[in-house]
């Protein structure tokens, strides 16, 4: 039987498949229904290693399931576990100081932001849901009750999914969760798809693994599902060393890495309408989906007004794989790892409930539970302090300091860089920006490869004073591909060294192809080759 098509269910329809799929939209959790869902909702049980699932923390809940798992019993007392004493954590008390919504700089934060104490014994005081008792000793492998129920509602609040048995897990941050899917869905010898360039970790992860990548081809908008189509139709496993067809799809589609090419809706339907076609799996890692920017204008028109609520934020962003989802076919993969801090190394994944409980077992075997120290700083930040409601305020506050970012490389392109043979899309998300060098324009290039001038280009930059990254390093296959792509970031270098990189880049690329030193004119490379439409970027 062929899989069934994608819909556009209309808001009180939805069709009924293996993932229970109901009516949602009817009854849509708000940013304003969240602390009432919590008063209705059973007492939650946030004690060291207290069982979780996104079940507990969803609308409606089944109160007979989340009975039946309750891990306490009052009045028991436990022999069971290998839990240390807290006794002996020698960590009293942690104190962190937070900015208060909307006074997110770091200035306004050292005078005005809000220092949030983090003592050992606040559960038990009545202080607190969460405490270094709770945090510093073993967890669960599903990560803590206390931020499990907050992305869980945040996943609710923006991708309202179309099923009824999703859930969240969370993760120590995206690589993490990638490697422990591959383990689940890969054998080795198989094929995975992704973009034709790609993040260089997801193949470099999948290769210990014997694991291989075919690269699906890239327009303006990524991933071209007319192409992963072709691949899927025509396979052939004998010249793909006996494998059979991929059925496993890794896609970044907003910001992608490294052209950072931003798929908008129709293309994610089309993409999801190919995977239900020929049965792909889709692994959806969106690190920047909340990185989505406002609308490039260039250096003399005016801005795009920023949204004026959270629901125009959340309207403006395109919508998730995961939000078109009716047969539990993507696992979203998210992290704060671009919106918070790398360094706390969490995230979580939302997939249907089977493929989550296959996920929490790998992970009783391997990581075991993020950092508890991680949880419970990001707990007290997003949940005692911002709510949901703070957080989306953050996240419109980094919309528009990345565009500021964003405008300012774009600005520096256009002023900088040789159009006659360098060309770019100006990207809608992320962090990164894409550049196409039309090597072939080399005064040698009858005589010298593409890499050859790539690298030329590389050192020509470095030996400026600017380092940038090659884009044959991101390739998904790394035999395939004769274009020439500098990937640049505008994610930390202050502004004025971003500009400053910038012409010394240009300057590399006019010693190398022996064209005259100058600035463009009134050329602004915009609608050159480059794969992206105002889109490109990426990492994790």
């Amino acid at each position: 039987m062929a899989p069934p098509s994608a819909i556009d269910p209309p808001a009180d329809v939805q069709g009924v498949m293996d993932t229970q799929c109901v009516t949602t939209l009817s009854d849509p959790l708000s940013i304003n229904g969240v602390s009432a869902r919590r008063r209705k909702a059973p007492k939650m049980s946030g004690g060291i290693a207290a069982h979780a699932s996104s079940d507990m923390f969803k609308m409606p809940p089944s109160t007979l399931k989340s009975a039946a798992q309750y891990l306490k019993t009052p009045g028991m007392i436990s022999l069971g576990g290998g839990l240390p004493s807290s006794e002996y954590f020698p960590i009293e008390q942690i104190d962190i100081k937070v900015p208060e919504p909307p006074h997110f700089s770091e200035e306004e934060t050292k005078r005005h932001g809000v220092t949030k104490i983090i003592g050992k014994h606040d559960y038990a005081e009545g202080r607190s849901l969460y405490d270094l008792h709770i945090a510093l000793n073993y967890g669960q492998a599903t990560g803590s009750a206390q931020l499990l129920r907050f992305v869980t509602e945040h996943t609710e609040l923006v991708h309202k999914p179309l099923y009824r048995d999703w859930h969240c897990t969370l993760t120590a941050g995206s690589t993490s969760a990638l490697d422990m899917a591959y383990r689940m869905f890969t054998k080795r010898g198989e094929y995975i798809m992704s973009e034709e360039y790609t993040f260089a970790t997801a193949v470099e992860t999948a290769a210990p693994m014997g694991v291989k990548c075919i690269g699906i081809k890239m327009d303006e908008q990524g991933l071209l599902p007319s192409s992963m189509d072709d691949v899927l139709s025509n396979w052939d496993p004998t010249s793909h060393g006996g494998a059979k067809k991929p059925w496993l799809l890794y896609t970044v589609p907003s910001g992608q890495n490294p052209t950072g090419a931003t798929q908008g809706e129709q293309r994610r339907r089309d993409i999801y309408r190919c995977a239900q076609k020929h049965d792909v799996y889709i692994l959806e890692d969106e690190p920047y989906y909340f990185l989505q920017m406002q609308p490039y204008t260039g250096p003399d028109a005016p801005d795009v007004p920023p949204p004026t609520s959270h629901e125009a934020f959340l309207q403006a962003l395109v919508p998730s794989l995961l939000s078109m989802d009716v047969d539990g076919r993507v696992m979203r993969i998210d992290s704060f790892s671009k919106v918070i801090a790398p360094g706390a190394r969490v995230g979580w994944i939302t997939a249907s409930e089977q493929i989550v409980e296959r996920f929490v077992r790998h992970h009783e075997v391997s990581i075991q539970n993020p950092s508890g120290i991680s949880q419970i700083v990001l707990f007290k930040l997003l949940d005692e302090t911002w709510g949901h409601a703070g957080y989306l305020d953050w996240l419109i506050n980094l919309r528009l300091q990345y565009t500021k970012r964003r405008d300012t490389i774009c600005y520096a392109c256009e002023r900088f860089l040789p159009r006659e043979i360098a060309s770019w899309c100006p990207p809608a998300a992320g962090m990164f920006h894409w550049i196409k060098i039309d090597w072939q324009r080399h005064p040698l290039a009858a005589h010298k490869s593409m890499l050859d001038i790539e690298d030329e280009v590389f050192h020509a930059s470095i030996d400026r004073g600017c380092l940038t990254s090659k884009g044959s390093w991101f390739r998904a296959e790394a035999d395939k591909g004769d274009e020439m792509f500098f990937r640049t970031t505008f994610a930390a270098a202050s502004l004025e060294d971003m500009t400053e990189a910038i012409r010394r880049f240009g300057e590399g690329l006019r010693a190398v192809f022996g064209v005259g030193v100058g600035g463009n004119g009134n050329g602004n490379g915009v609608n050159g080759h480059g794969h992206g439409n105002g889109n490109r970027m990426t990492e994790e």
